[in-house]
């Protein structure tokens, strides 16, 4: 949306209030839309939290899209009693129950509720957690992910034995490959492995359950992202696909995934369908009538933001072709229509992240979303919703007839807690970036800012580097949180983010300080110029990860442009990031090899090369379970500032990851970086 208007009304300022990051932690979170096979109702997942125990809940939700008035029904914790988490919920083949996980029990396990009323009842009763599920068409199986020790015979042998390591008093841990450790989880010998079980006429899962994937050395689905979206069932389910890489000796350094075949029941190896590829296949989809497997596939070996081409294989032949091929964009997931006549898909897409359509036979593409982005959706005949957000509002459900096009909101999360929240205006702009090339960015003003005032600016670099911030809601770095404490905000999609092209998403790689370097610097410049209510010379840097090495990058090649830098998980230097980060592959393909071969190269944009023209004050934050840029490089980027004598604060988080997650963590941080901002700007 543009800007309306230069400012707020004295009155409008004495009804409301800015946006702060309590008001963000204690919001409601909708995710996981699924639209019943009838069209007519949907279900999806809501989080409440509770910031005084510090902790969350899900529970499901259902609507009546036939009812223009319907009002969301709560299906689950309905009594007094406390009956867990429920998430990830899936349709039976009839329409008349859902299938869940449910933490109820004690341990994660899959329920079923009738949607005509009554009790849930368990489906499965496992020893050990059920990761993630999918229901067979026929609703005879059900594939299960669960994590387990491979050469264990059955379930009980995994949590025997976990309890077996817990009574033991000596603490170490013996490694003879990597990972030794991933994301924020120490490798102690279980893998996710794919399973299957058959369900009787009362739908409960045998206790039997059949390995599928166990023969393999990978993890289905894959750690530490994946989810039931790495496997399906064929339209008559009888065998599944799922997606997995061989982990070996070459699982730090790989992007192998591959398509695997096996029967539904089991007792066959499975079949990789993808060899030739050795790069990343994923997201298998068959159309309904079972003849075709939409898949998407990476062409570069090594490189995890390579552009996701839609792939279709004949599955009587095994012929591939590509669909859309000279569409430039990369697409997140895949689902067909009921016809099979077209695929849908989200991609980011200028600034935005849209639903698309994509007509099989001609390869057309078409929006069917346009501002803001679209963080889940489900379609059944023509009845679609999504889960779509933007920068003035966090995810809320639409509903449209895809044969009128026409998006109707169904949900309003949040309203009520935030009705006196005044949130601050934004606008998309562009200019000539590096090399003459447009760049987009955006700029948002303070909640209640004023015609003809100026304002300090938070100045904020988006992670990744193949990321984008986009016209979209976030509980980390939440542009509206600075808007709130009355900061005018500005971010920038420089060379390598997603959603301009592949060629742009490619021009960061090697190139870490450069032309990204020149786009800030650019951007922030143009910014000031278009929007005379940003005061650039009040502003301060934040960034985390990729965002990080920005910041230590700009302390050390833009010394003059900040009056302040807040600093998280960033990398500070090359050398030893290389060889104490986890997956390797992402530092290897980004500096052209492996620190051991190309030196150089790491050490083009080594930021911790430059500390001596380091002399602007930052603010450095870590968790310490973060094991994708490891706590030493936040406490090398403290040293120096340190034994410099530069105003510096280090605020660490040892029971958090690459994010700040916890209700509490989360305001601590937010109110730690607004009085390092206040500080320095005000």
């Amino acid at each position: 949306m543009a800007i309306a208007g230069l400012g707020m009304s004295a009155q409008a300022f004495a009804d409301g209030r800015g946006f702060t990051v309590e008001d963000m932690v204690k919001m409601e979170r909708v995710v996981s839309p699924v639209v019943s096979p009838d069209g007519k109702l949907v279900v999806y997942a809501q989080r409440s939290t509770d910031v005084e125990k510090n902790r969350s809940r899900w529970d499901l939700w259902q609507i009546d899209l036939t009812d223009a008035q319907a009002v969301p029904r709560k299906l689950t914790n309905l009594g007094s009693n406390n009956d867990g988490n429920n998430s990830g919920p899936q349709w039976s083949a009839k329409g008349d129950a859902i299938y869940f996980v449910s933490s109820r029990s004690g341990s994660g396990q899959v329920w079923r509720l009738p949607i005509a009323g009554g009790a849930a009842q368990k489906v499965t009763d496992f020893p050990i957690d059920v990761e993630s599920f999918k229901v067979s068409p026929r609703e005879n199986r059900i594939a299960i992910a669960m994590e387990v020790f491979r050469d264990c015979a059955d379930l009980s042998c995994t949590k025997n034995r976990l309890e077996d390591k817990a009574k033991v008093k000596a603490s170490g841990r013996l490694h003879d490959k990597l990972f030794i450790r991933h994301w924020d989880t120490w490798a102690d010998g279980r893998r996710n492995v794919l399973f299957s079980s058959a369900l009787d006429a009362n739908h409960i899962a045998s206790s039997q359950a059949v390995s599928l994937s166990g023969g393999l050395e990978a993890d289905v689905h894959s750690k530490p992202d994946g989810d039931q979206e790495d496997y399906t069932f064929t339209p008559d389910g009888n065998q599944i696909v799922f997606s997995a890489r061989i982990a070996g000796k070459t699982e730090a350094w790989s992007t192998n995934f591959d398509l695997f075949k096996v029967p539904a029941t089991g007792g066959s190896a499975p079949q990789n369908l993808t060899a030739e590829n050795p790069a990343w296949d994923a997201k298998p989809s068959f159309s309904p009538d079972g003849n075709t497997l939409a898949y998407l596939a990476m062409k570069r070996p090594g490189f995890e933001a390579d552009r996701f081409q839609i792939m279709l294989m004949d599955v009587k032949t095994g012929k591939k072709r590509p669909l859309a091929e000279n569409w430039d964009r990369s697409a997140t997931n895949l689902n067909w229509s009921a016809d099979g006549q077209s695929l849908f898909t989200t991609a980011f897409d200028l600034g935005q992240l849209r639903l698309f359509k994509i007509d099989i036979a001609s390869g057309k593409v078409s929006a069917l979303s346009d501002q803001g982005s679209v963080a889940g959706y489900d379609i059944q005949g023509n009845s679609a919703v999504i889960a779509k957000a933007d920068l003035r509002s966090a995810v809320q459900l639409f509903h449209s007839d895809l044969n009128k096009a026409n998006w109707r909101q169904i949900t309003s999360v949040n309203q009520q807690a935030l009705a006196n929240v005044r949130f601050g205006d934004f606008e998309q702009f562009s200019y000539a970036g590096a090399k003459g090339e447009k760049v987009y960015g955006y700029v948002m003003k303070p909640w209640n800012a004023e015609a003809g005032k100026k304002y300090p600016v938070a100045f904020i670099v988006h992670g990744g580097p193949q990321g984008s911030f986009a016209n979209n809601w976030s509980y980390r770095w939440n542009p509206q949180t600075y808007a709130g404490a009355g900061y005018a905000v500005v971010f920038i999609d420089f060379h390598g983010s997603l959603g301009y092209g592949q060629a742009f998403t490619d021009s960061i790689s090697q190139d870490w300080g450069g032309k990204p370097l020149v786009d800030l610097k650019l951007g922030m410049a143009a910014a000031a110029k278009q929007f005379p209510w940003l005061d650039s010379s009040k502003a301060c840097a934040l960034g985390a990860s990729y965002g990080g090495f920005m910041m230590n990058w700009i302390a050390g090649n833009w010394s003059d442009g900040f009056k302040c830098i807040v600093n998280h998980a960033g990398i500070f230097d090359s050398r030893s990031m290389y060889y104490t980060t986890e997956e390797l592959w992402f530092t290897e393909w980004e500096n052209g090899g492996p620190y051991f071969k190309v030196p150089a190269k790491h050490e083009k944009f080594n930021p911790s090369a430059h500390v001596t023209k380091w002399k602007t004050p930052m603010l450095v934050t870590q968790g310490e379970l973060d094991f994708r840029v490891p706590s030493a490089q936040s406490f090398g980027a403290f040293t120096a500032l340190q034994r410099q004598g530069i105003d510096s604060q280090l605020l660490t988080f040892p029971d958090e990851n690459h994010h700040i997650l916890k209700p509490a963590n989360s305001i601590l941080w937010h109110n730690t970086v607004l009085n390092w901002m206040n500080k320095h700007l005000k």
